[in-house]
This record gives C-alpha cells, structure tokens and sequence, in this order.
C-alpha cells in the first residue's frame, strides 16, 4: 500500500494511528499542502485525487481511497483485528458520530485551502484566520465533549479499547492545544487524551507542528 501524506495533516494521523494499531506497513508518499503552490493544488496531484487532499491510500490492487474515514474502516475490513469498532450496533453508532463530528463539523473549516481562500476573498490575515479557527474548534470540542459525556460507560470515547472514536478525537484535541486551548475544559476529552498519549500508536502518530 502507499499513501499520500502530510505529517501536519490531523486527517493524515487519523490513517497512520490506524495503520499502528493494525500493525499494517504503507510506503510514506509525502504531499505538500500548505501555500499557493502546494503540490496538493497542482494538476500532477490532482490527477491522482481530485479532491487535492490528503490523505488518500493507494490498495495493494491499485484502487484509490480517499477520505479518513472511508480508509480506516478499509484498514478495518482488510484487518480485522483489533477491532476499530464497539461490537454493538449503538457503539459503532456512536464511535461513528464521533468521528464525523471531528471530520465533518470541526476539521472541515480548517484545512490550509479554507485560511487561502479567507485571505484572498475576505483579506483576512493571519490574525483572523487563527481567530476563525479556534471559534470552530472551541465550538466544536465542547459538542463533542458533550456527546462523550453523555453516552461514556469505558476507558475511552465509547468502549474499554480505543478504536475509530479516538482515532479521530486524538489528531484534532492535539491540534487544539497548540490552538492554545487547555484540553482541561473538556475533562471527558483531556482524560481520554492522557490515556492515548501513553500508547505508541497514538503518541508517535500525532500530526507534526505547523512550522
């Protein structure tokens, strides 16, 4: 398998945290996705994803699959265990709902495309853009903490065993901290952080630092 990355990209951790967990390999295929001129924009990338995002992993039969989600519940079926997934319908439901609430309701107003087109069509600057984001993550982490605490019975998000919920919550509440936030106002979040930090496939796998 091969799949294209950035080591800053939250999405991209989600798939390497899930590649540890499953002990399964992929060749590193690196993407540049910050600025104008990021290959992630260019027609050579976009030839290969026509989303231009990362990441996207390449099957060993040469199938594409693009979108976080969509390629750890892949890494999932090809691998079953450990299992990603609570065994009950209502798990899986909720793990689910957690993970969108990350990709879909937080982390999808924040990649590099959306600070651009902020700058470009509404002259924001860096300042604004930094606003922008913490307004979401702010608003974002604290409904999730919410759907947690509403529903924990485990160690973790969902279950007694991390699995696509944190999968998901860890890359993003990593991401919120160097926003600044201290994760110490979502205590169901900050509680499960601490746990996942002391797991290699986790702590290893976190995005890298924006430089």
């Amino acid at each position: 398998m091969k799949l294209y990355q950035n080591e800053i990209s939250s999405a991209t951790s989600r798939v390497r945290i899930a590649l540890a967990l499953k002990g399964l390999m992929a060749e590193a295929l690196p993407v540049t996705i910050l600025g104008e001129n990021s290959e992630s924009r260019q027609a050579g990338y976009r030839s290969i994803n026509p989303e231009g995002l990362v990441p996207a992993l390449l099957t060993d039969s040469g199938v594409l699959i693009t979108q976080s989600l969509a390629i750890v519940e892949y890494l999932d079926e090809i691998k079953p265990e450990p299992p990603l997934l609570p065994d009950t319908a209502e798990g899986r439901a909720q793990a689910r709902s957690i993970a969108l609430a990350i990709a879909a309701e937080i982390h999808a107003l924040l990649p590099p495309r959306i600070g651009l087109h902020l700058g470009k069509v509404f002259q924001a600057d860096a300042d604004a853009i930094t606003a922008w984001n913490r307004h979401w993550v702010g608003e974002g982490m604290a409904a999730v903490e919410a759907m947690i605490a509403g529903h924990r019975q485990g160690a973790f998000a969902v279950a007694d065993q991390p699995g696509i919920a944190e999968i998901f919550l860890f890359p993003q509440a990593i991401s919120a901290r160097r926003l600044g936030f201290d994760l110490a106002r979502w205590p169901n979040i900050a509680e499960i952080v601490a746990r996942l930090e002391a797991i290699p496939a986790f702590q290893e796998n976190a995005p890298a630092p924006r430089q």
